[in-house]
């Protein structure tokens, strides 16, 4: 999706975020209706219904056709197919967090309990946090290699002293295997997030 497209998005659902539009939508879904009809439908009054509407066409969610003094509200169905079109993939829908930095959040956790040396201040109480800084961890080790339990305490008493309680952790979070004494890092695509 462009950013070209992103105003006709935000548009399209700050209309439909409202309940009366929302309602709208539904009751012309089943068959076109008068102004006069959605009025009495809704117990709402005509110019507020003409409001609704107006920001409906607005968008082309609506048709409107005049019969005498009559206007004959229909909804287009087709636009909120294309609509759908160009939100119908994961790709498209993920696109409307551009300019967002998808690890932001990784980062800040990381500043709050490393120290610019890179040592661990304290364990994370919060499982989401302890997650992001095992997983910092966990990269410090190479992924096809094995480590006696004496080398993998050393580097991860570089980073805090309860090397035991970390080991423990990245064993339950699927990050590291253990066996005999040895360990070993797994696939990150096997990791249990927090």
């Amino acid at each position: 999706m462009s950013s070209a497209a992103l105003p006709t998005l935000l548009a399209f659902f700050k209309a439909l975020a409202h309940e009366s539009r929302l309602k709208i939508v539904g009751l012309l879904a089943s068959r076109e209706l008068s102004g006069q009809e959605l009025a009495a439908l809704l117990a709402l009054k005509e110019p507020t219904v003409s409001h609704h509407l107006a920001m409906l066409r607005e968008l082309g969610l609506v048709r409107q056709r005049l019969d005498g003094n009559t206007h004959w509200w229909s909804l287009d169905l087709e636009a909120l197919v294309a609509l759908n079109r160009r939100l119908a993939t994961r790709d498209d829908v993920a696109a409307l967090a551009g300019g967002i930095e998808p690890d932001a959040w990784d980062r800040r956790v990381l500043e709050n309990f490393l120290t610019p040396d890179g040592q661990l201040k304290e364990i994370p109480a919060s499982r989401k946090k302890r997650w992001i800084v095992l997983r910092f961890l966990t990269l410090k080790f190479e992924a096809d290699r094995r480590y006696p339990e004496a080398e993998l305490n050393e580097i991860l008493k570089r980073h805090h002293w309860d090397c035991a309680t970390l080991r423990r952790e990245m064993i339950g979070y699927r990050m590291m295997a253990r066996d005999h004494g040895i360990y070993w890092r797994l696939p990150e695509t096997g990791w249990q997030s927090a």
